[in-house]
């Protein structure tokens, strides 16, 4: 799937193009977070217990600093903060699953 915008949001010439442009970058961050994912489940093999699977401090860490990409970009800090704590909290209990299976196996 192609996910390069058509249009550049300036030289949209209606609400159809911006439609159109927001449907194709919302495809492709879907397609990135899916492979985001596929990245917490090969981490979950490499995960020696359960902290290491939750890392609480990598989770802090990760958080501050969507929160200074969200600031560069011009984005609301407090909402991509809140964004990602919903998203990688369930992606962590994903990988905690698969972990425990992983766990079980050796």
């Amino acid at each position: 799937m192609d996910f390069q915008n058509q249009v550049e949001p300036e030289d949209c010439s209606g609400m159809d193009d911006i439609r159109r442009e927001i449907d194709r970058i919302d495809r492709a961050i879907i397609a990135m977070l899916g492979k985001r994912f596929k990245y917490v489940v090969e981490a979950s093999k490499f995960k020696t217990s359960e902290i290491s699977v939750r890392s609480p401090e990598r989770f802090k860490a990760m958080l501050e600093l969507r929160r200074e990409w969200a600031q560069l970009e011009g984005l609301n800090p407090d909402a991509i903060e809140r964004l990602y704590s919903d998203l990688v909290s369930h992606f962590i209990e994903e990988e905690m699953k698969r972990w425990k299976i992983h766990q079980r196996t050796i």
